[in-house]
């Protein structure tokens, strides 16, 4: 089936605008980060209520201030933060299925909570594949983040846009909670019984030093320091460094790391915490393992 191409024009964007799939599975033997949306409950979501591919790219959008311009109709779902979000100077939700016309702006606005809002479009961004994945990682892809005036490409009929779609509602409220669940790392064990006990008892503040390669924590964990060889590492494990920092690993962090590996993070608790913002606390909930 031959499909048109429309283009959805960058007018402007604050940092932190970027496309992502469902990430680059199986390069990680060959040093290359799975990327891909760092909140992947409200990424499936777009793409659920638009009847795409699970894997179909969508931009995701971590700051306020971008404004787009499609030239051709489309559909298109918002999921994600609760924000503010302007259709051709007229606010809509800031969730489901909106209809695209030839030459519609859409706005971005004040994030009101949560951290990343997700917008998804009918059959996907058609940006550049590489290694089975469309999401932007700098030196895998051309590009890192958007810019002003880049040109994304994405299917589109010519027509008006069609749906019709009952309005589903958008639950938000699992993202504000502060339990994020974890397993418990393969270093785990090497903390004495008071650490590990505190760090199930202890709240922790995310810090400013938040972006798509890792989260760190404000609080810091008294602790004897193991040696350890360098080992792999994933999306959502929490190392514990030498002078007692932990650091969460996100989509876009390194394939191994030289400190224990005391947690990983389900992939639920990864959307959760995705949502956070700089001085929200969390607490971790350990699962056990049987």
């Amino acid at each position: 089936m031959i499909r048109d191409i429309g283009y959805l024009n960058i007018v402007k964007t604050g940092p932190g605008t970027s496309v992502q799939d469902s990430g680059r599975i199986g390069f990680t033997g060959f040093g290359v980060p799975t990327s891909g949306a760092l909140d992947s409950r409200s990424f499936t979501w777009v793409n659920h209520l638009l009847k795409n591919k699970d894997s179909d790219a969508a931009l995701e959008i971590c700051q306020p201030g971008l404004k787009i311009q499609f030239d051709s109709p489309t559909l298109i779902c918002l999921a994600g933060a609760k924000t503010d979000v302007k259709l051709n100077g007229k606010a809509i939700a800031d969730h489901g299925i909106h209809a695209i016309y030839e030459n519609d702006e859409l706005e971005i606005g004040a994030f009101i909570n949560g951290s990343v809002l997700y917008l998804g479009i009918k059959n996907g961004f058609q940006t550049e594949k590489i290694m089975d994945s469309r999401s932007w990682y700098i030196g895998i892809s051309s590009n890192d983040y958007a810019e002003k005036g880049d040109l994304i490409p994405y299917f589109t009929t010519q027509e008006l846009p069609r749906f019709t779609a009952s309005k589903v509602k958008w639950d938000f409220s699992w993202a504000l909670q502060p339990i994020i669940k974890v397993y418990p790392g393969p270093e785990w064990k090497l903390l004495d019984e008071k650490t590990r006990t505190l760090m199930e008892e202890m709240d922790f503040t995310i810090s400013h030093l938040k972006d798509r390669m890792a989260i760190q924590l404000e609080e810091t964990i008294s602790h004897k320091p193991h040696e350890m060889a360098t080992a792999p590492v994933f999306p959502g494990t929490v190392q514990l460094t030498s002078g007692g920092r932990l650091i969460v690993l996100m989509k876009d962090a390194q394939i191994t790391g030289g400190y224990p590996r005391i947690l990983q993070i389900t992939d639920a608790g990864l959307s959760v915490l995705a949502q956070k913002r700089p001085k929200q606390r969390i607490r971790f909930q350990l699962k056990n393992v049987t």
